[in-house]
């Protein structure tokens, strides 16, 4: 383990473990409110993937929680345009992580709430401890999600869930949340940065262009008509197994030189 890109700023800390880099929100005093900096921080950080050694991402947070909400203090005497342009800025970093070039896990505990589920939903697969607890309370804070959960949390648990959470400030256990589709993986407390660099190496496994299938035109194909999706799947199909990665990994399993699909 080694540290990652000494120059982050401080909201944002990063190491190597092997080829998995793991990202901190490093704002333990702050429950990891996120802040314009740590925003700065994950692009940044997402932004020198390309090109480097790194074959899987890990977002964690640092002290109790995985991410209690917005820095709410940014937001108090900005107008409507600066609130439009604080909420894009949010979307660049979360864009960023949905279609980052390798696989990204996040792990939640404690409190996982506004913002930082709205990081969440940006990743790829989530690893949830028994602590973790999820929450929109925009409506208590006469405030608006605006990080794309309204988009990316209401296609994991649906648009009247979302609309209960904002609205009544109802929360979700880490039980509930797996229940709901937000995490994929449901461990003790204390497991989950185990677990996530598991899964991320697992998935960092996988043919690189399959990665990319995956994270690239999954979510595209969720937005086409079937008639679209069904031929982009085609697309893509033929795209992937046209390379020699994928060659080499048919031929391994039909002559039996690769391990076969088993219950895990």
């Amino acid at each position: 383990m080694k540290r990652y890109l000494d120059n982050l700023p401080p909201t944002v800390s990063a190491e190597l473990h092997d080829d998995i880099c793991v990202a901190f929100l490093n704002r333990p005093e702050k429950r990891n409110a996120v802040d314009l900096s740590m925003i700065r921080g994950l692009k940044q950080l997402l932004a020198h993937l390309d090109g480097s050694p790194v074959k899987g991402v890990v977002i964690a947070g640092r002290g109790d929680h995985f991410c209690a909400g917005l820095d709410l203090n940014e937001l108090r005497e900005y107008d409507a345009e600066e609130g439009m342009r604080h909420s894009l800025s949010h979307h660049e970093a979360f864009r960023a992580i949905q279609y980052a070039p390798v696989p990204v896990i996040c792990v939640l505990h404690g409190a996982t709430i506004g913002a930082g589920l709205e990081i969440a939903s940006a990743a790829h697969l989530r690893v949830a401890e028994r602590s973790t607890y999820y929450g929109l309370p925009e409506g208590q804070r006469g405030i608006f999600l605006g990080g794309g959960g309204s988009v990316r949390i209401s296609r994991l648990v649906g648009v009247s869930r979302v609309t209960d959470m904002m609205m009544t400030g109802r929360t979700y256990t880490a039980e509930e949340g797996y229940q709901f589709g937000i995490s994929q993986y449901l461990v003790e407390p204390g497991e989950g940065l185990g677990r996530a660099i598991e899964v991320a190496r697992r998935a960092a496994a996988n043919s690189s262009l399959s990665n990319f299938a995956m994270i690239q035109a999954l979510p595209r194909i969720m937005e086409m008509g079937p008639d679209e999706g069904l031929f982009t799947e085609a697309l893509m199909t033929g795209v992937a197994q046209s390379s020699r990665e994928a060659k080499k990994r048919l031929a391994d399993f039909i002559e039996k030189r690769a391990a076969k699909v088993l219950r895990s």
